[in-house]
């Protein structure tokens, strides 16, 4: 899918107790960080923000309740790869590899370039009147295993199961292949167990961003993670491993193999022992990381495995 302009899109906020009283553009630019103070100024200039479905230039005092509206103008999404492949369709459970580079939901300058919206044209071209709808979700540039569902009951039970096998209730593996810097301490075949806490940490482009809990970290908020770690193959520098989460937590995979000094190769963020690149955003790519295998997934007392071809680079040398 080539680089393309859409129609743009409204945004909704409405105003808390906690907002409420504050002037209108530092609301916005203090929620929403991704823009500056001064561009939020050029959007109200321009015409861009409502307030209660009415334009306004001014930058007036908010009162709980009042709706904010952003309408932001058409822009150009990059180009995409289409080409996931079909993994499992039973008319309900709808299973794909998903491809590197293809975002899964709107979100970081995406808006119709994502699989959600792939399988949404997708249905209507077939006239379905149910279209498969991700249970979760991978990075971008993560390729592999999507679980999607039509039924919304089928989506609840698996959201469900997902977030049980989080706490221990379920056996759930979801298991992944990646290639990462060398590390002397990984064994053939020895599991390294990595269980450090992630938290949000200060970020100039980003103001925060999720990395491992530190002194730097903002306190208010920590997530248990908990991640094992077998190295399969050495790669001239590298290491091909497999990763096997027990939480789904941001980033988890990125940030827990930089933790203990293998981070993905090439990846732009998360540089060794939890080091961020002040240059980059999470968004971005140059890693090597796939969702390969998803065993003891039970619905209706049916037992699923499924597993997601790797790109050859992430396969053993003798498999190649």
């Amino acid at each position: 899918m080539p680089a393309k302009l859409n129609n743009g899109w409204r945004y909704n906020l409405t105003i808390n107790q906690n907002d409420a009283g504050k002037k209108l553009l530092s609301t916005l630019s203090s929620l929403y960080t991704h823009s500056t103070l001064k561009t939020w100024r050029r959007r109200l200039e321009d015409g861009e923000i409502l307030i209660n479905k009415h334009s306004t230039n001014n930058n007036l005092v908010l009162k709980l309740g009042d709706v904010i509206t952003w309408e932001r103008p058409p822009w150009e999404e990059p180009g995409v790869p289409t080409n996931f492949k079909i993994l499992f369709d039973d008319g309900d459970l709808f299973v794909i590899n998903k491809p590197s580079g293809l975002p899964v939901t709107p979100g970081g300058g995406f808006l119709k370039h994502t699989l959600t919206e792939l399988l949404n044209d997708q249905a209507r071209k077939c006239k379905q009147q149910e279209s498969p709808k991700p249970i979760h979700r991978l990075g971008r540039f993560t390729s592999g295993l999507i679980l999607c569902a039509r039924k919304k009951e089928t989506r609840e039970i698996l959201s469900k199961m997902m977030r049980k096998c989080s706490s221990g209730k379920y056996h759930l593996e979801k298991k992944y292949l990646a290639l990462a810097l060398r590390n002397h301490s990984l064994e053939k075949d020895k599991i390294l167990a990595i269980e450090t806490p992630i938290a949000m940490e200060y970020h100039p482009l980003m103001n925060k961003v999720w990395n491992t809990y530190s002194h730097y970290s903002f306190r208010q908020k920590i997530l248990r993670a908990s991640s094992s770690v077998r190295l399969i193959e050495r790669k001239k520098s590298l290491d091909l491993i497999e990763v096997t989460i027990k939480t789904g937590r941001p980033h988890q995979i990125r940030i827990h193999l930089a933790s203990i000094g293998t981070p993905l190769k090439g990846d732009p963020l998360y540089g060794k022992y939890g080091k961020l690149s002040p240059f980059s955003t999470p968004g971005e790519g140059g890693y090597l990381l796939h969702a390969h295998k998803l065993k003891n997934l039970i619905i209706n007392d049916k037992e699923y495995y499924f597993e997601a071809d790797p790109p050859k680079i992430l396969k053993p040398t003798n498999e190649t």
